[in-house]
């Protein structure tokens, strides 16, 4: 399993790393061009050896930014707020994606256009902030994600 994890962090761009907490491919994306709202997706790998807890993040990308997830409520999936938020295990990752838990950028203060970059805060519970500079890319498919 670690050499596969060691063979995708060859292969996916690393935005950052500090205090055994890794984070791939991280990108960020709007619902369409004057969309109000947007989403950043990554994997934060915990290399520790105690578990992590992603808790919130900040951008001035957005005036309000909460961690979500999808959930099916009579055969429809919603967005909700995560409560608590995202423990990623020791030695273990966590992914956010189109579909499932992700960062949820509310109220834009810029367009997200594509091949721009802005500033993420990851913010945890047992382990330093971490800033990212994401790239916006909307050209990216997968996940059935919608912000409207």
């Amino acid at each position: 399993m670690r050499n596969l994890l060691l063979s995708l962090a060859l292969l996916l761009p690393v935005s950052s790393f500090a205090e055994g907490l890794m984070v791939m491919d991280p990108y960020v994306r709007a619902s369409g061009p004057m969309a109000r709202a947007g989403a950043a997706f990554m994997m934060i790998h915990n290399e520790s050896d105690a578990d992590v807890t992603l808790i919130g993040a900040a951008t001035e990308a957005a005036r309000r930014v909460e961690l979500h997830t999808h959930v099916m409520e009579d055969d429809v999936a919603k967005m909700r707020e995560i409560e608590g938020g995202i423990t990623i295990p020791a030695g273990g990752m966590h992914m956010l994606e189109r579909g499932a838990d992700h960062v949820m950028l509310m109220g834009l203060t810029e367009k997200l256009e594509q091949g721009d970059v802005i500033t993420l805060v990851l913010e945890f519970e047992g382990a330093e902030a971490l800033t990212l500079e994401v790239p916006v890319d909307n050209e990216r498919k997968g996940g059935g994600h919608s912000h409207n």
